[in-house]
């Protein structure tokens, strides 16, 4: 029998992934530091409030307690919101073991230093561990409801990503594994700002073909970036890129692209997130991704023009225009 599993972080995204994994007999520990929250799901028997109509089985149990969460566990699936990720490994480091090891579910980037977020969790942690990427394109709510969905596991350590496969793959969940970390992170933070702009668009009504467009040329800013970070091309044309990419620009289960049609539509950043009523990590991904870009000299017209929109620089309407208006080259320059 395996160990238990810790989940850190009860959101959508991780309370899915509990469910899942719970699901196929594994005990999981689903930790968030709101005390009122873990009372309420063992109150209720499942999570009224990212997740509700799935009942939590015997096997999952939420707890307000790192310290318990991570008690004999080895492996601890990390899936908070990135703003939330620097707190969550300072949390960790007094009381990781030298066992421990670290699955990565967040999508971003370091709010403070812009950094991946493997590499920020190496220098928090100090410790030489197992530490993997989990990414690809999996709406929460699907994987939740048990339809099928196919991620992507990249680690360096090719016996400790066979141990995950064991753990995580099934008919239902599809693993393929990569040694590329850098690439799939980037492949997860882009396409986030790439869905809202997909999202402005639509919102602006301009159709699927620009849209489609969008897409494609937004594509070749993630894989310009990712080659930059030391992320490997191939990455950006599987699940972890293009996969993930078409998935969060096309359907409105995304929230960065119903954040991006609220801007399409008019309104202001603040109130199109207010409005969602959860953390859109494109919003505050964004400009670090343009940082990211400008330190490694890569041009990326759509994330900028995203970031210009977010800052009240200019509107969706002007925004879009001047990425009409740029001058035409080559596909591939």
């Amino acid at each position: 029998m395996q160990q238990p599993i810790a989940v850190l972080g009860s959101g959508s995204w991780g309370t899915a992934l509990a469910l899942y994994l719970s699901r196929l007999g594994q005990e999981v520990r689903l930790w968030t530091f709101e005390a009122d929250h873990v009372q309420e799901m063992l109150k209720d028997g499942v999570n009224n409030r990212y997740m509700p109509g799935f009942a939590f089985p015997k096997t999952l149990r939420p707890t307000a307690s790192l310290s318990d969460a991570i008690a004999d566990v080895s492996d601890i699936l990390v899936a908070v919101p990135s703003v939330g990720y620097r707190n969550t490994m300072t949390l960790l480091k007094p009381l990781l073991k030298n066992s421990a090891s670290i699955i990565s579910a967040t999508k971003g980037l370091d709010l403070e230093t812009g950094e991946l977020l493997h590499t920020l969790a190496k220098s928090i942690l100090e410790k030489d561990f197992d530490y993997a990427v989990l990414s690809g394109p999996s709406f929460a709510r699907e994987v939740a409801a048990g339809l099928p969905t196919a991620v992507v596991i990249a680690g360096k350590n090719q016996q400790f990503t066979q141990k995950l496969l064991k753990r995580f793959n099934s008919p239902i969940f599809r693993v393929y594994l990569s040694t590329d970390i850098p690439g799939v992170e980037i492949g997860g933070v882009v396409k986030n700002v790439l869905a809202i702009a997909c999202g402005i668009s639509d919102g602006m009504g301009l159709g699927t073909n620009a849209r489609s467009a969008l897409i494609t040329r937004g594509l070749d800013e993630m894989i310009r970036l990712g080659l930059a970070v030391g992320g490997e091309y191939e990455t950006f044309t599987g699940l972890a890129g293009v996969g993930d990419l078409v998935l969060t620009c096309t359907d409105d289960q995304s929230r960065n692209r119903r954040f991006g049609l609220a801007l399409g539509k008019g309104k202001v950043a603040h109130d199109a997130e207010r409005e969602i009523g959860q953390i859109v990590e494109g919003k505050r991904n964004t400009e670090l991704v343009v940082q990211l870009a400008q330190k490694h000299k890569i041009e990326m017209p759509i994330a900028e023009m995203v970031w210009e929109v977010l800052q009240e620089k200019t509107t969706s309407e002007a925004g879009m225009k001047q990425l009409l208006a740029r001058e035409p080259n080559g596909e591939t320059d």
